[in-house]
């Protein structure tokens, strides 16, 4: 078919050329005798082309459209052009790299077309027909090797140790400051003493290295099976794990935050590598034993060895150090001295790291026999040494301090804080001297009695402010705090609660029946022994006898009002009181009003009388409610905190309403009366004082609580002999006599009222 420019095609057609450039290789081929002479073309061969109708290559067209898929939408589209143009920089950047490479990947070309797959895969059936070849996956790999340690490089190279140390390793004091500013105390306990790596013994240094990285002296400063497997835990569970050597926690200690994150693991292992090629191990080493924390508020070996053994490093044994090293892993953990399930892993750890000593050849069998019996480290931290009394204080304002700041112990034991407390320094003078005076003088009167003689006293002001406390004689000597420990009942101090609770929320004394309304002026028995009753009959105890209140000197008073009976300190109203109002009203009352649920009593008649064991702070707060109108604030002993420069924010203290304001102003009055009548001279009629004492049953235990110029004091005094039993002792006379009590003296000294 001859065809002729503009001449249409009919469908179906054919056309047929002559290939006459063919005939010349064919002769060629031929001559050659080659393989493939025989396929050669035909001397008269033509080739046919088919002329496709519209209707058959708009299917074709169509077909081919449904392989690739349909078309992207508008928005697609508009996203990939702008993600082109912003793209565009780094294309423009990358062009001299991509044409110095063109000859290099131009000689590969033949070898990538070889792993180029070809799917499905001939000559292979089913689903392995969509496997990669072995070629392909061997590139893949290469290629994922040569990427990855492409970008290490790059990192390292990019990598700069840094220059400035943190603030883990610049540790600071926390100082206090008195209510007028002036500074009370500096905690300097927590500041770190470096130790040159030759006073720190070998057996300590081999007992954290078998603990934390027995491979340390041949590693190159990273773990990389440490390093997968901390990864695999954050990246594929969510959780952080560690996996770091010495020359890693170093790192982190001194140049990184404590934050675990796969940035700042990937930063870390970049700057280990880098630092263990410029330092030598022993001065890495010598490093991480001053810089890491061991509890206690100290860091590094020195101050741990002192913290815990009060000695210094030089003269630590294997035994000792291997528990130091326990420490490392968790100090909150493995500290023995905060529970028994601490002291249960510190012995386990402590086992294994001696064992580990000797599987890594640096403790023999023979010297690991003489540890087998757990070195207990001391009970508390013999640094900790502000003062005799001033400890009891930094006790208070620290533990507040961390709770209402929301600083966690390790946090605030870095230091550069500074507390301004609430502690008033004329008070607090006064208190001590007060208690001092009367513990000598019991101590001339009877040195045997006085020994096991305990006074704890505290002063709080009627919005919450811990003014001043007496916690003992000297924390170095005593770390537990008098003021603040629940130990023996409060007897008959405990009355006001009891009087407000009826005043406040009524009486039933019939089943059924509506609450009625008592006053000051309600009357009760006042006789001792008198049964206690319930709308339904006397109250039995559970060994089947009526249950009686007794006065003290079983001295009956008949008939009395609510408020005599408490200004003259008579028992058997209130015992009835309780009843009356509802023992849960009771305990509700004393609850609002600051003592806390853990030192109430069981809700028996019991209660009434004072059962609950509440400490000496809580007492003066308890009080302070009333003398406030009825207003209760959380007692608190510090009022501000700063560090650096910049205030920390603290969390205010609670402040409700325990007790209407008439109530109040009923109790506080009775209170004023009971002080009046034992005092009647102590104080002009125009001054406003109220107090009152308590005694117990068994005489246990004396107390005087009472306010003036809106502070509020709490004494107690009252015997045990630590050495025997924690059971309270009789007093025989280390109290003085009911009208001229020590505890009463001692308020009077601390609070001053006339002056």
């Amino acid at each position: 078919m001859q065809l002729k420019v503009g001449d249409a095609l009919k469908p179906d057609a054919t056309m047929q050329l002559n290939v006459d450039a063919l005939r010349k290789a064919n002769a060629a081929a031929r001559r050659a005798g080659g393989p493939d002479a025989g396929e050669a073309v035909p001397p008269d061969a033509t080739m046919q082309l088919r002329v496709v109708s519209r209707e058959e290559a708009g299917g074709r067209a169509a077909r081919r459209t449904g392989r690739r898929g349909p078309a992207l939408p508008p928005a697609v589209t508009r996203l990939t052009s702008a993600a082109a143009r912003r793209l565009a920089p780094l294309t423009r950047f990358l062009a001299p790299c991509t044409r110095r490479l063109t000859p290099y990947l131009q000689r590969l070309a033949p070898y990538a077309r070889r792993l180029k797959p070809v799917y499905p895969r001939p000559g292979r059936t089913g689903w392995r027909r969509w496997l990669p070849t072995w070629r392909q996956w061997l590139g893949a790999w290469l290629a994922a090797v040569g990427l990855t340690g492409a970008f290490l490089v790059v990192a390292y190279a990019a990598t700069d140790i840094p220059q400035n140390l943190n603030t883990y390793a610049t540790q600071q004091d926390n100082v206090y400051f008195w209510s007028d500013g002036t500074p009370m105390a500096r905690t300097g306990w927590v500041q770190r003493q470096a130790m040159p790596l030759k006073d720190i013994p070998e057996d300590v240094r081999w007992a954290v290295l078998a603990a934390e990285n027995e491979s340390f002296y041949s590693d190159p400063g990273i773990s990389f099976k440490g390093i997968t497997r901390a990864l695999w835990r954050t990246v594929g569970e969510g959780d952080t794990q560690g996996g770091s050597t010495i020359t890693q926690q170093y790192v982190k200690n001194v140049y990184l935050t404590q934050n675990q994150s796969v940035g700042r693991k990937f930063t870390e292992a970049m700057i280990a590598l880098k630092l263990d090629n410029k330092m030598s191990k022993d001065k890495i080493l010598e490093g991480y034993l001053n810089t890491s924390w061991f509890g206690r508020g100290t860091y590094g070996i020195q101050r741990a060895a002192q913290a815990y053994y009060g000695k210094d490093v030089s003269k630590l044994n294997a035994g000792e150090a291997a528990f130091l090293a326990s420490l490392l892993k968790g100090a909150g953990l493995y500290d023995p001295t905060l529970n028994a399930a601490n002291h249960a892993r510190a012995v386990e750890r402590w086992n294994w790291i001696l064992d580990r000593m000797v599987k890594i050849g640096k403790l023999s069998p023979a010297e690991r026999a003489k540890y087998r019996t757990f070195p207990e480290p001391l009970k508390s931290n013999p640094l900790y040494d502000t003062g005799e009394q001033s400890d009891y204080l930094v006790e208070l304002a620290a533990g507040y301090a961390k709770k209402a700041g929301g600083l966690s112990d390790k946090k605030f034991d870095l230091g550069g804080y500074q507390i301004y407390t609430t502690f008033d320094r004329k008070r607090e003078t006064a208190l001590t001297d007060a208690v001092t005076k009367a513990r000598k003088k019991a101590k001339a009167d009877d040195a045997g009695t006085a020994k096991s003689a305990h006074y704890g006293a505290a002063s709080v002001a009627t919005d919450g402010r811990i003014l001043a406390v007496y916690g003992g004689p000297d924390h170095r000597t005593q770390g537990y705090n008098e003021s603040n420990a629940t130990t023996v009942p409060a007897g008959s101090a405990f009355l006001p609660f009891v009087y407000a609770a009826g005043l406040e929320h009524g009486v039933t004394k019939r089943r059924d029946a509506p609450r009625e309304q008592v006053y000051p002026e309600s009357v009760y028995d006042g006789d001792d022994a008198v049964p206690v009753t319930t709308p339904e009959g006397p109250y039995w105890d559970r060994s089947g006898r009526k249950v009686a209140a007794h006065n003290d000197g079983n001295k009956s008073w008949g008939r009395i009002s609510l408020r005599k009976a408490l200004a003259e300190s008579v028992n058997t109203p209130f015992m009835q009181l309780g009843m009356d109002t509802g023992l849960d009203k009771v305990k509700q009352t004393a609850l609002a009003a600051g003592l806390l649920p853990s030192s109430l009593g069981p809700q028996v008649p019991d209660l009434s009388l004072g059962s609950s064991t509440p400490s000496a702070i809580r007492m003066a707060n308890g009080y302070a409610t009333f003398a406030a109108g009825g207003m209760h604030t959380e007692p608190y002993s510090v009022r501000r905190i700063t560090r650096n420069g910049s205030t920390v924010r603290l969390e205010a203290p609670a402040r409700d309403r325990a007790v209407g304001a008439q109530v109040a102003a009923e109790v506080t009055q009775a209170l004023a009366d009971a002080f009046r009548t034992a005092h009647p001279a102590a104080a002009p009629a125009t001054t406003p004082v109220s107090g009152k004492a308590g005694t117990t049953a068994g005489d246990t235990a004396a107390w005087y609580v009472g306010t003036a110029k809106s502070v509020s004091t709490a004494v107690v005094v009252y015997r045990i002999d630590l050495a025997k039993s924690l059971e309270p002792l009789p007093l025989k006379g280390i109290a003085g006599p009911p009208a001229d009590s020590v505890p009463y003296g001692i308020w009077a000294g601390a609070m001053d009222p006339l002056g």
